[in-house]
């Protein structure tokens, strides 16, 4: 009986919340990153050098970090459905208005803008998605609104590059239009997000008083029970290894992602000569794979129980099929493993977030959520500035390939490190 209604809730909470939360990550991933396209052309019609545009990619994330805590602090007093609705709808604002940035400067600011916006929607949904997850949903619940990042990609990056090259009927140039036609559906989204939401169990009309009740019991008696564990205080994450151990492999996770998001259309067209419309469909290809390759190893985590090696091998093939690719160059072999490293260093947050709600108190969660991704999202703000320092200094791409095939391994080493701290299932 447990097992029925636990597949029966596990599937409305997948098609209810899951799928639509989906649609906000992917539009913000790609509100965010698109700016990897319009550096085809705006780098030159703005003057930005590699280093300029590598600091521009990167300095959204300050505003991310920055908004981290204050963003969960407003989640929790205004509830889940108005905070979503209303850094939505700011974060579309400040994306609509790069269409008009004529300077570096104005191009830096709306970036931390836009950063500031999108700065605790990782950190919310995940905290909203686990009030709705049990465990053994976990790793796939919290990991399909992050593979929506791979389909932003997926089908942003041919959108992107066409949207650069086609006749717009505004008269503007192409990255221009870009920005503001990817820009205007996040304003319809956050009109979505107000009237749609449930902000706990009880308010779900999708769910009948059982569910509602088996819901609330099961999720709130999985996060009573750890009794080896002890029961500190809100800031306990800030004084736990573990919980530090968790931000650093976060960090190494997402600095693979953004060296990989922020550069890869100038590494691919710098190397083939492709249009912006043909580089699209090349990017495209890895991150759909990626896309795959993070649905199935979210599902064999949840099977096994086992969560850090699913980070740990895909790290490490992920970083040596990128260094692959580049030796290899242009041509089938060189693609085939520029779609292996590129979904295998996407699919490492698969089982991710279901590691900080093992080794992590329930009274900490919040706090170590806010860690994690502050930590993490220096990250951004770091790794493509400095592939942009390593491309101008050099002249090539192979030090910046080297950087994330060097963080891969790190991110290896320290799941091993982590291992020891991982209580049992």
């Amino acid at each position: 009986m447990q097992a029925a209604i636990d597949e029966v809730i596990g599937r409305k909470v997948l098609r209810r919340l899951v799928l639509p939360c989906g649609l906000f990550t992917l539009m913000g991933s790609i509100d965010r990153t698109n700016v990897g396209f319009a550096a085809l052309q705006m780098n030159a019609d703005l003057g930005l050098s590699a280093t300029q545009y590598g600091f521009g990619a990167g300095v959204l994330f300050v505003g991310y970090v920055l908004a981290k805590y204050p963003s969960v602090l407003l989640y929790e007093t205004i509830g889940f459905r108005r905070w979503l609705a209303a850094i939505t709808f700011a974060w579309g604002l400040a994306a609509c208005a790069l269409a008009l940035v004529q300077t570096q400067g104005q191009l830096y600011a709306l970036r931390i803008l836009i950063g500031f916006a999108e700065g605790g929607l990782s950190s919310g949904l995940m905290l909203y998605l686990g009030h709705w997850a049990p465990e053994r949903w976990r790793a796939t619940i919290l990991a399909l609104p992050i593979m929506s990042i791979n389909i932003a990609q997926v089908i942003g990056a041919p959108v992107s590059g066409w949207l650069l090259d086609v006749t717009n009927p505004l008269g503007i140039a192409g990255w221009r239009f870009m920005f503001l036609a990817e820009a205007v559906p996040a304003l319809v989204i956050a009109v979505f997000a107000l009237f749609y939401y449930p902000d706990t169990p009880a308010e779900a009309r999708w769910l009948d008083d059982a569910e509602r009740r088996w819901l609330t019991d099961n999720v709130h008696a999985e996060e009573r029970r750890r009794p080896e564990l002890p029961r500190e205080g809100r800031w306990d994450a800030l004084r736990s290894p573990a919980g530090w151990l968790c931000s650093l492999i976060w960090f190494c996770i997402l600095a693979s992602n953004y060296g990989v998001m922020f550069w890869l259309p100038t590494i691919v067209k710098g190397m083939s000569g492709l249009t912006a419309t043909e580089t699209g469909f090349i990017v495209a290809l890895p991150n759909a794979a990626s896309a795959v390759g993070l649905l199935l190893n979210a599902r064999h985590s949840d099977r096994t129980g086992e969560r850090l090696l699913h980070i740990a091998v895909p790290a490490l093939v992920g970083g040596f099929g990128l260094l692959a690719a580049y030796l290899l160059g242009p041509g089938l072999p060189g693609l085939a493993m520029l779609v292996l490293g590129g979904a295998c260093t996407g699919c490492t947050v698969a089982a991710f977030w279901a590691i900080p709600t093992r080794v992590l108190e329930p009274r900490a969660m919040a706090m170590g959520v806010v860690m994690i991704n502050m930590l993490g999202s220096f990250a951004g703000a770091i790794v493509p500035p400095a592939m942009g320092f390593l491309k101008q200094t050099t002249g090539s791409f192979l030090p910046p390939t080297l950087l994330l095939t060097g963080i891969g391994v790190a991110c290896a080493l320290l799941c091993l490190a982590t291992r020891p701290r991982m209580p049992a299932a």
